[in-house]
């Protein structure tokens, strides 16, 4: 499963999946996502190119058990290390080592506005550059995926079988301020399974949904609002863990 999960994250550039906030929010962020807003950050300082950025723990060893299931290959919650290497204009107004600390400093904000819990900032400067670079095209945005419509539920599922219950999962994630729609990069959007209770030796059904956080919206509150509007709309109280793969 997990080198099942890890081909598919390489195929559809994902990255890894990174932990929003601690291990009791049940939430994580593809890396993809959150370097395109960290890349963000970035590009609205002049003189400076960033290449790709890198996300990972700091210190695997210095890591929490989540309260809910994960997603396939996840990263568990921990504190995080960003690298990344630039390249910059260097004057004598602004050196590259205050160069390298404005732009940690935005590293840091973007991360902290995204829910991420970064504890270390790596910056390399590999080029120095003659005069400031033209500023990188917008990667374009991902088409949407809808859930699945009214339609999509066989006769045979009524109002409580699995489709309905998707539907009503993808509703109360839609009704979150900050959900600008879902996704569904590694399977369905709602995915509505089985986790075993060891302590309490039965089944709980689990949900977990992905989704694209709107633009001026931090990530870890929108999974937050998300994971407890599905938990409410659903029988029987399902654990929930939500996946974010995109923002603004």
């Amino acid at each position: 499963m997990d080198r099942w999960a890890r081909a598919v994250r390489h195929q559809l550039g994902l990255g890894r999946l990174l932990p929003l906030g601690g291990a009791r929010d049940g939430a994580w962020i593809s890396e993809q996502a959150a370097g395109a807003v960290l890349g963000r950050a970035a590009r609205e300082m002049r003189g400076l190119r960033l290449g790709p950025v890198r996300i990972g723990l700091a210190d695997p060893a210095d890591v929490r058990e989540p309260v809910v299931p994960p997603p396939p290959g996840a990263l568990p919650p921990g504190p995080l290390l960003v690298t990344a290497e630039f390249a910059a204009t260097a004057s004598e107004s602004e050196p590259l080592p205050a160069t390298a600390a404005r732009l940690r400093a935005r590293v840091v904000a973007a991360s902290e506005g995204l829910g991420l819990a970064v504890a270390e900032v790596d910056l390399r400067v590999t080029d120095l550059l003659d005069e400031e670079p033209e500023p990188p095209a917008e990667e374009p945005r991902p088409d949407p995926v809808r859930p699945p419509g009214p339609a999509a539920a066989t006769q045979s599922d009524g109002d409580g079988g699995a489709n309905g219950d998707e539907r009503r999962a993808a509703e109360a994630a839609l009704g979150v301020r900050g959900v600008d729609r879902l996704t569904g990069v590694l399977g369905r959007p709602v995915h509505i399974g089985e986790q075993r209770d060891e302590a309490a030796a039965l089944s709980r059904r689990h949900v977990r949904l992905e989704l694209a956080v709107s633009a001026g919206h931090r990530a870890l509150d929108v999974a937050r609002e998300v994971r407890a509007a599905v938990e409410q709309a659903l029988p029987g109280h399902p654990t929930v863990t939500v996946l974010v793969t995109a923002v603004g």
